[in-house]
């Protein structure tokens, strides 16, 4: 009884827990359980996709049929963890202009009106600017989406054009899709197949995964559905890990009605601590405890949170004096002075005593014979000296040059004698006055001082001695006598000793010459002896401490980056390094056959122009008499730069078309300048010459043995160039007939393809060696080559490989065989799940695989490597044949659908058991290095560098295929 009390109690327990429950709904209501999605499409509809195909615009119908089935699919999801996925959506479409077609909004209540918009649009046709776009994608994500992070996608559909230089006003594609990057948005690139630039698209996909090969256009339906489904797929499996992780784990719903009481439980686990509780009411203050022991040290806290700027401190007390310091060493020599300004002229100076005779001069070049002078006075005779001894005969010295004669004075009157004047000082000799007319005889003045010692004079012929005669007395002054004739002059005496300085006679009377000019400045005297130093001088006293400065405003900015240090002294030689691993092996013989033909430029590679042997000219024409021409040779067109910008500055003249006149201009006023005898001319033109005002034939450059190429291209009402006229240009029908080519858009101008089919032309007389590199089959073999078909190489490239593969089969069917074995070649393609298929089975006959080749058609789907690999073993598995090598060249870059290393791994260890030698060949730099290295070697943890450069090949591009001597190097490889 005492069990049955209580189980009754316990039921209305529960009953009464769950009316409580039920009274409360609306607390208890759904929150927070729908978890968004926020999905955003950019439709290209430019000129390269609108205009692709005819009609046009196709390509834009089936844009807008992809988004409208991709926003029908899009329903809500129910995850494990209780909550819902919804979407948000919304889209635009752009050419050179971005248009919003409608704002991010929720599904399911306006996916109609989102489909009824999409289907209003038209096509703008005109530039692209993916740039542009993306980025304004990314704006209605960020601003009309939810505030989640990880929920955010864009769907880019389009062809990446245009080519890599193209103008991008919004920064570039790149730059968007690292904006795209950093704000955590999810960028899917989809592409509009064929003809698409996948490595643009590379740019645009977050990574390799968002890519995937997904195609909007331009191939089957299966295919359009395959990229709606798996690109949905990725977004829910994504956000199912965002949703229901344990920071968003949201409460449970209202619960249910009661159900009926279920059987006792067995016993429950303890449960998990429940919430912490609020604070209790403070306790009595207890009794005193017993003295505790010292505690064991506690663990280190947790770093503290930086506290606050505290306040700004005292101004501290001035400090002690400090001690003075060490005498500084000695500062190195300073640089020599500038000259100082020249002094001011000194004082005149007391007249010093007259100096030594100085010493004989030197020599003076011989002066011009001068006029006769004039007799002069008979003068006073002198006392007679004392003989003196015989002097040394002296050294000649030259005459002086006679100096300018000055002008003549006016005879001044004798003015009264003068006040005796103070001694002034010597100046310097004047210059020789013109002599003046002979005056009267005056007094006799006082002797004057001695003069000058003149010149010495030429020596004469020495006397004979005579008897030294007795001393004699000073006879009486005698009348004086007339003059002698002058005689020779006598031999220079030595020099007689300086007699005493007798007194100072008085003052002639003042002379009337003119004030002579200053002399020139005399030769600065020696340097002299340098000076002593002088003594070391003590060191001031230190002075008094500063006060401290006002602390400065924190500034967390780091300050400008300092100068860069000097360099260090280089350290001491450490110990040798381990060796390093081997290296990859040398050039082989088709290699180094590459370099000689890069090295000669041949016509493989590309035809280059001279510039000093090459000149070039560009006429632009329209109606009568506009004629326009820039060359190199004119006076401002100096290099192939300045080519280029001046027929950049050409202006469009708009008017008739004369093309028979702009010929016979060209012919008179272009193509007689150019000295060799190859001339080309290329005339661009819609071959529709007005030839009823214009009846210069179109036939003019014929005349002058010129190779014509004509090119038409459709005028902008779409009309087809006029075939008749093209030829006429051409010279069709002549004995040097030219090229004529045709096109319907201006932009195939610039396709290497067009490019290299003019230059090929223009330079088919050029002979390149024949450069073979033979190999040699020393067993027999059977070569396998997989082709790759998948979306991502594209129908172009393609056809590339076509023409590669069909140069292998020839030169492995044409190599020697040292026995009578044969070599076989097969090929197979393939492309996604289950899409393999053998195009050419094994043959020894070339022009069978040949054939086979040129019929197979582009796949355009998915890849799929380890199922390609699975086939071609079965390949060889239903054609065997004893004693012969199976080789495998398969064209991969290493991705693929739901592969991994490890079944990479596998399939490459099956290979190896069936015997079966596997080649790869990548194109390209978007290449899965991890997973080619795996299908090289097979292994996943290792990677042999000297197998893997044996049997790996790369090019960086589909035209590289064809370039040179590669398909040589490949076919050499594989025949060892």
């Amino acid at each position: 009884m005492g069990l049955e009390k209580v189980g009754a109690i316990l039921l209305q327990l529960v009953l009464l827990w769950s009316g409580a429950l039920a009274q409360e709904p609306e607390k208890r209501g759904i929150y927070f359980t729908d978890c968004p999605v926020d999905l955003f499409f950019v439709l290209d509809t430019s000129e390269s996709v609108a205009l692709r195909v005819k009609p046009f615009g196709s390509y834009v119908l089936q844009l807008k049929e992809f988004a409208i089935k991709f926003i029908q699919r899009l329903n809500n999801r129910y995850y494990r963890c209780d909550r819902s996925l919804v979407w948000n959506a919304g889209a635009l479409h752009y050419s050179d202009e971005v248009k919003l077609i409608r704002q991010l909004d929720s599904l399911p209540s306006s996916r109609q009106a989102l489909i009824d918009q999409l289907q209003g649009v038209n096509y703008l046709g005109k530039g692209t600017y993916t740039d542009c776009a993306i980025k304004r994608g990314i704006e209605e994500l960020l601003v009309r989406g939810t505030h989640r992070k990880e929920n955010k996608y864009l769907v880019v559909v389009t062809d990446g054009y245009p080519l890599e230089g193209y103008k991008e006003p919004c920064g570039g594609l790149e730059d968007a899709a690292n904006e795209a990057k950093h704000m955590g948005i999810k960028v899917f690139a989809v592409a509009i197949s064929p003809n698409h630039l996948e490595t643009r698209l590379n740019t645009i996909a977050s990574d390799y995964s968002y890519r995937d090969n997904f195609t909007a256009a331009g191939t089957g339906s299966e295919v359009i559905e395959a990229t709606i489904n798996n690109i949905i797929e990725k977004i829910v499996n994504e956000s199912e890990q965002m949703c229901c992780s344990f920071e968003c784990q949201p409460p449970r719903g209202p619960i249910g009605e009661s159900g009926d009481p279920g059987y006792e439980g067995e016993r429950g686990k303890p449960g998990l601590p429940g919430e912490k509780g609020e604070a209790g009411d403070p306790g009595r203050r207890g009794d005193l405890g017993p003295v505790g022991y010292q505690g064991m040290k506690g663990d280190r806290g947790s770093r503290g949170e930086k506290g606050h700027r505290g306040p700004k401190g005292y101004k501290g007390e001035k400090g002690y004096r400090g001690i003075d310091g060490i005498d500084g060493q000695k500062g190195e020599l300073g640089f020599p002075g500038l000259s100082g300004c020249k002094g001011s002229p000194g004082l005149d100076g007391e007249e010093g005593p007259q100096g030594p005779k100085g010493d004989p001069g030197a020599y003076g070049t011989k002066g011009a014979k001068g006029e006769v002078g004039r007799n002069g006075e008979p003068g006073r005779p002198g006392d007679s000296g004392d003989p003196g001894d015989k002097g040394e005969g002296g050294d000649p010295g030259s005459n002086g040059e006679r100096g300018e004669r000055g002008d003549d004075g006016n005879i001044g009157n004798d003015g009264p004698p003068g006040e005796r004047g103070s001694n002034g000082d010597r100046g310097p000799p004047g210059n020789s006055g013109n002599q003046g007319p002979r005056g009267g005889k005056g007094n006799d003045g006082p002797p004057g001082e001695p003069g000058r010692e003149g010149t010495a004079g030429p020596f004469g012929d020495p006397g004979e001695l005579g008897p030294p005669g007795p001393k004699g007395y000073r006879g009486d002054e005698g009348p004086p006598g007339l003059e002698g004739l002058k005689g020779p002059p006598g031999r220079k005496g030595a020099p007689g000793e300086p007699g005493f300085m007798g007194e100072r006679g008085q003052d002639g009377t003042p002379g009337n010459g003119t004030q002579g000019f200053p002399g020139f400045q005399g030769h600065p005297g020696a340097r002299g002896d340098p000076g002593t130093n002088g003594t070391k001088g003590y060191p001031g006293p230190k002075g008094d401490d500063g006060e401290p400065g006002d602390p400065g405003v924190d500034d967390d900015t780091p300050g400008q980056r300092g100068p860069k240090g000097a360099k260090g002294h280089r350290g001491p030689e450490g110990p040798p390094g381990p060796p390093g691993p081997p290296g990859p092996p040398g050039a082989d013989d088709c290699e180094i056959l590459d370099i000689i033909m890069r090295m000669c430029s041949c016509c493989e590679e590309q035809v280059k122009f001279d510039q000093t042997e090459s000149r070039v000219g560009v006429v632009q024409y329209s109606h009568e008499k506009t004629q326009e021409l820039v060359a190199m040779g004119d006076p401002n067109i100096a290099s192939i730069g300045d080519l280029k910008a001046a027929v950049k500055d050409l202006k469009w003249i708009a008017g008739g078309t004369y093309t028979g006149e702009a010929l016979q201009f060209t012919k008179e006023n272009l193509l007689r300048r150019f000295g060799t005898e190859k001339r080309v001319a290329l005339v661009l033109t819609d071959g529709r010459s007005d030839t009823f005002r214009d009846p210069t034939p179109l036939t003019s450059l014929c005349e002058i043995d010129t190779q014509v190429l004509s090119v038409g291209v459709g005028d902008i009402f779409r009309t087809s160039p006029n075939t008749e006229q093209l030829t006429s240009i051409a010279c069709e029908g002549t004995s040097n007939p030219g090229l004529s080519l045709q096109t319907d858009n201006y932009a195939l101008l610039l396709e290497d393809s067009f490019l290299q089919n003019v230059t090929s032309y223009v330079c088919r007389e050029k002979k390149c060696p024949d450069y073979t590199c033979p190999i040699v089959f020393e067993l027999p073999a059977d070569i396998s080559i997989v082709m790759d078909s998948s979306t991502s190489v594209g129908s172009k490239n393609f056809e590339t490989t076509k023409k590669f593969v069909k140069r292998l089969a020839e030169r492995f069917l044409s190599a020697k065989r040292s026995s009578g074995d044969a070599v076989r070649v097969s090929v197979v393609q393939y492309s996604g799940s289950g899409q393999q298929r053998t195009e050419s089975e094994f043959s020894q006959n070339y022009t069978v695989i040949a054939d086979s080749i040129d019929k197979i058609e582009f796949m355009n789907d998915a890849t799929d490597v380890t199922g390609a690999l699975s086939f071609v073993l079965r390949l060889f598995r239903s054609n065997p044949r004893r004693g012969a090598k199976k080789k495998v060249l398969l064209f991969s870059d290493g991705r693929s659908q739901g592969i991994s290393a490890d079944l990479i791994e596998k399939r490459i260890q099956e290979a190896r058991a069936a015997n079966v030698e596997l080649y790869v060949l990548a194109v390209g730099s978007q290449v899965n290095e991890a997973n080619l290295r795996v299908l090289v070697t097979g292994k996943t943890s290792e990677y042999d560098v000297v197998y893997g450069e044996r049997h790996l090949f790369r090019v960086p591009d589909y035209p590289s295929l064809l370039r040179g001597v590669f398909y040589q190097t490949v076919s050499r490889k594989i025949s060892l």
